[in-house]
């Protein structure tokens, strides 16, 4: 049995792997259980709310480390374009383990439980856009070049997620952001 989280984030973290590895649906409280290390009560005692209010807090987690180490720095108008991408592409090859770990937010959103948590996904998404494309405009780049710019380049890191998951081969998603570098070179 795991040690037993001791903090509430670590316990956040803790579930964030269960609902990595089984989906929403898969996550059944005795896989929750035997991932955290507490009893079906504690957990109760913890989220009155169920799965549901875990996969929440969890979401939010997420959302509160990209805040922090993702958009707000694309944000910040007196970093130059180029190396606040940079930034946030390293950033992204530490959080995803350099394509082990798949994205909770993608991965919810591509199944049916979209709808169960459509407004943190899509504002996730939406703020993510959003401060690269206020980065991209810092190139500076007309404000359309710079949205589909930092459309493509979400494309590309999340559908690198999925080719590396997909294909069981990690080094997909590296690459995938190597491109990605190299093209902000090119600019």
């Amino acid at each position: 049995m795991p040690p037993r989280a001791h903090n509430p984030a670590a316990l956040l973290m803790q579930l964030a792997a269960v609902f990595r590895e089984h989906g929403f649906e898969g996550a059944s409280m005795a896989r929750i259980s035997a991932a955290t290390g507490l009893g079906k009560g504690s957990l109760y005692n913890a989220f009155p709310g169920g799965k549901d209010e875990m996969a929440v807090k969890v979401l939010a987690m997420i959302d509160d480390w990209f805040e922090t180490e993702v958009f707000a720095p694309l944000r910040t108008p007196e970093t130059p374009a180029v190396p606040a991408v940079r930034a946030m592409l390293d950033a992204c090859q530490g959080y995803f383990w350099s394509g082990g770990r798949v994205c909770l937010l993608g991965a919810f959103a591509l199944s049916d439980t979209r709808d169960r948590f459509a407004t943190a996904i899509s504002g996730y998404f939406r703020r993510w856009h959003d401060a690269l494309t206020a980065a991209l405009v810092r190139l500076p780049l007309p404000d359309d070049q710079a949205a589909a710019l930092s459309e493509e380049i979400l494309s590309r890191i999340q559908g690198g997620l999925v080719l590396a998951r997909s294909l069981n081969d990690p080094a997909c998603f590296v690459r995938e952001l190597d491109r990605i570098r190299a093209r902000l070179a090119r600019l």
